[in-house]
């Protein structure tokens, strides 16, 4: 997309990392080159990578181009959510009032705590046995 009406974003939740670029158009919605439907696979998972552009009333008017890469599809959907919305505010910063009320930009911090030794897991220490 090499247009100058283009706007981008780049959102990030867990592992996953999103690179999102939105311009005018009639609300087609690509995920590394597949459509977002295919991609996804879970109706839930679409109604939260369309929900920036739902709640400004501007499903429809926007084509979004996006690419990700890391963390599973959830986190990848989430990383789109935050991408789409930093797109919007680059687009027009008045825009960023109601994104913000709505928490859409904000960046959900929960990822993996890493494994810590003499541990089975991150916090699960071994069975303790008295006799």
């Amino acid at each position: 997309m090499a247009a100058t009406n283009t706007n981008y974003g780049t959102g990030r939740r867990k592992s996953a990392v999103a690179r999102v670029w939105i311009q005018p158009g009639e609300g087609k919605i690509t995920i590394n080159g597949r459509e977002f439907a295919h991609y996804l696979g879970r109706p839930v998972l679409e109604i939260l990578v369309k929900s920036p552009l739902v709640h400004l009333g501007m499903e429809g008017r926007w084509d979004v181009k996006a690419t990700t890469k890391g963390g599973g599809i959830t986190g990848q959907a989430g990383a789109i959510k935050l991408g789409i919305s930093r797109a919007l505010v680059e687009y027009d910063e008045t825009l960023r009032k109601e994104l913000r009320a709505g928490g859409f930009l904000t960046r959900d911090p929960r990822i993996k705590e890493r494994k810590k030794y003499g541990r089975k897991k991150a916090r699960r220490g071994f069975q303790f046995v008295k006799r």
